[in-house]
Parts: C-alpha cells; sequence; structure tokens
C-alpha cells in the first residue's frame, strides 16, 4: 500500500512538473521563438518549419514529429525513457496547443530579443521537466538512437549534429540566413540556461559525497534513482575519524535528483561535483569490444 502511495505520489510530481515545464516552454516558443522565425533545432524547430509553410498547430507537428522517433527509442534505447517521453511530449504539446497558442500574444519586434527572450524561457521550461528524468523528445532521442548506430560519437555530439541539420534546413524555409544566426543564438541561450539551472552537460556528472549517512544516501539513491553507489573508506584529515565516501555517476537530467536525495537525508552533506567525459557500464552507455 505504501508503495502504490509513493508511487502515486511520484507519478503526481512527474505531471506537476510536466505541466509547469511544458507551459514555460510553450510560452517561449509560442511567443518569441516561432514569430521571430527562428528554428533552434529539435522536434520544436521542425514544427515551427511546419507551422511556417501549412500553418499546422505547432504542438501537434512536435507530437507528430517524435512519434517514429519514439517507436524507435522503444525498439533500440527502452521502454522506461519511451513512457517517460511519451509523457511530456503529450503534455507539452497539449499546452501549447490548447492553452497557449489561443490565449497569448506573439512578440513580432526585434528579432535578436526574440531569440534571446526565447532561448531563456524554453531552457527553464525544459531544465525543469529534465529535473524529473524526463526529456521532451527530439534531440534527445535523435542523439542517443545516432549513438546506438555509432557508438564511438558521444551523445553530445549527436544531438548537436540533428539540431545544425534542423538549422541548416530553416535558412532555406525562411530565405534567410538571420534566421539560422537567430537560431544559433536561441540554441546557445537555452543549452546555458539548462545547464544553469539543474547543472550538468550531456556527457554525465559524478558526485562525491561526503557525509556521517552516506549509507542512507546511498540508500535512497540505489532505491529511487536504480543509481547504483559506490562507498570508499576515507579518514578524515582533521579529525583522524574513519568515514565513508559515497561515489555516483549520474546522467545530466538526474543531478537535480541526486542533489535533493542527500541533502533531504543530511542537509549537512558535502558534495563535489564534476564532468564526466564518458560514462560506460550497466545504466549508461554499454561497453562493447570491436
Amino acid at each position: 500500500m505504501k508503495i502504490r502511495k509513493e508511487t502515486g505520489k511520484e507519478l503526481a510530481l512527474d505531471f506537476l512538473y510536466d505541466i509547469v515545464g511544458g507551459g514555460i516552454f510553450a510560452i517561449g516558443t509560442h511567443c518569441f521563438v516561432s514569430p521571430s522565425n527562428i528554428a533552434p533545432g529539435g522536434a520544436s524547430g521542425i514544427a515551427i518549419m511546419f507551422n511556417y509553410l501549412f500553418n499546422l498547430p505547432i504542438g501537434t507537428m512536435i507530437f507528430v514529429v517524435n512519434v517514429p522517433l519514439m517507436i524507435l527509442a522503444y525498439k533500440y534505447i527502452g521502454k522506461g525513457f519511451t513512457l517517460r517521453t511519451l509523457k511530456s511530449v503529450v503534455v507539452s504539446s497539449l499546452m501549447l496547443d490548447v492553452v497557449v497558442a489561443p490565449f497569448f500574444p506573439q512578440y513580432v519586434g526585434d528579432e535578436l530579443l526574440g531569440s534571446l527572450f526565447g532561448g531563456v524561457i524554453t531552457g527553464a521550461g525544459l531544465a525543469i521537466v529534465f529535473m524529473r528524468d524526463s526529456t521532451t523528445g527530439g534531440s534527445d532521442i535523435a542523439g542517443r538512437l545516432i549513438q546506438v548506430r555509432w557508438p564511438h560519437i558521444p551523445i553530445g555530439q549527436a544531438m548537436l549534429f540533428f539540431d545544425v541539420t534542423v538549422l541548416l534546413v530553416s535558412i532555406l524555409v525562411f530565405g534567410s540566413i538571420e534566421s539560422g544566426l537567430y537560431g544559433l543564438i536561441c540554441m546557445f541561450v537555452c543549452s546555458k540556461v539548462i545547464d544553469g539551472i539543474i547543472y550538468g552537460m550531456d556527457k554525465g556528472t559524478m558526485a562525491v559525497i561526503v557525509s556521517d549517512k552516506t549509507r542512507e544516501i546511498a540508500e535512497k539513491v540505489m532505491e529511487e534513482m536504480e543509481r547504483g553507489v559506490t562507498l570508499l573508506k576515507g579518514v578524515g584529515a582533521y579529525s583522524g575519524e574513519d568515514k565513508e565516501v559515497a561515489l555516483c555517476a549520474v546522467a545530466r537530467s538526474q543531478f537535480h535528483r541526486l542533489k535533493t536525495i542527500a541533502y533531504e537525508v543530511d542537509p549537512r552533506a558535502f558534495i563535489i561535483v564534476s564532468e564526466a567525459g564518458e560514462i560506460l557500464g550497466e545504466g549508461f552507455k554499454d561497453i562493447k569490444k570491436d
């Protein structure tokens, strides 16, 4: 009974984050990015081009573009990731077409301001979705699928390749090099906002946690996040006391949750965070022999 309650609570939080994050993302896309004729990569960029050419709803097109990607993700990446992504994509698409587009005005002024504000707002919305270990599809799925086919390509580079391709196509669709340049600015600002809110890059994050309650933190991380934790033996240089240090590697979208768990268990925990260039092993990139 307790497990069911916890599951229901987590699912409710997932939807809450999706609604808030999807709503913010929808505002940035509808109010600033789309009217500036900017297609800053990903499924949303493709959807904006369809809207420009055929006047099709952006939210609906984001969903349509993601459908084939999610089918491939279900087959090659996994059921859990695909279902979480599907949930977030549906919510954000509905927020765009049903809540934001009919009622929110569009900014039709300077394109540079549109790209800057669009990048900030969409980045904030995406960061909120990432906090619950989910994504809005598009580049995230495409990047992971590219890496399945070519494992030697880092996922960050795979995502960049997909986004740049969309950006180059947008120059032809909008008939303006400036649209591509503004789209590049929007992409850059968006990525910086995401990093600033949740910390971490696509390559992964490694955290070293020093606490008097290290085992409790490790148990909660393994139970709630399904991530492995390694306990290292240590000695406090000042106190001379034996300590256990937790070492844990997580994806960028999981770091916020890891930090929250650590401070829920021990508000005085000491956490050292560093970027991991590549994470190999169970739960991350498979180690394949050439």
